[in-house]
């Protein structure tokens, strides 16, 4: 048994709320707890896991290492200079 009046109050039945939805019950400290992601919404547990490029930088990785299809060849990496 826990000490008296040393630990906080426990919840059994603590609602977990996602944009103003109960998603799931847990045990907690806390009475309700919200949050804006959970495994239901989270694109790694989904399967909507994307690539994000910003400012084109797997385009660049691509082009540089000759890995990009078609106009690899034609159009030198950035920084690199040609031989003569």
């Amino acid at each position: 048994m826990p000490k008296p009046d040393i630990h906080p109050k426990w919840y059994p039945e603590a609602k977990v709320y996602c944009n103003g939805q109960v998603v799931l019950t847990v045990g907690s400290t806390r009475p309700e707890l919200h949050v804006d992601v959970w495994s239901g919404n989270h694109p790694f547990f989904t399967g909507t896991q994307k690539i994000i490029d910003t400012e084109g930088r797997v385009e660049r990785f691509l082009r540089k290492y000759g890995m990009l299809e078609g106009d690899a060849a034609a159009t030198p990496a950035p920084g690199t200079k040609k031989k003569r």
